[in-house]
């Protein structure tokens, strides 16, 4: 596979990860009785703990997105220039 390919293909996947996480940090800022009432009506939680396990989740998504898309993007981006 050419570096520019996979270049681009990190460059991508890290646009739409971020903009994943983008929207999701905001619904979960901006909207949070939103998201705790769709969220609860399929699973029965605690506001406490789904606040909990909603920032977690949050974290764990944001250090993957670096580590798997930002980071390999960065070191293509080094290497090509």
């Amino acid at each position: 596979m050419e570096l520019q390919t996979l270049t681009q293909f990190f460059m991508w996947s890290s646009i739409l990860n971020g903009s994943i996480l983008i929207l999701w940090t905001g619904l979960f800022m901006f909207a949070p009785n939103l998201v705790y009432r769709l969220q609860s009506f399929w699973f029965p939680i605690p506001r406490e703990k789904f606040t909990v396990v909603m920032y977690s989740f949050l974290g764990v998504f944001k250090l993957l997105f670096i580590i798997f898309n930002i980071t390999p993007y960065l070191a293509l981006l080094i290497i090509a220039g």
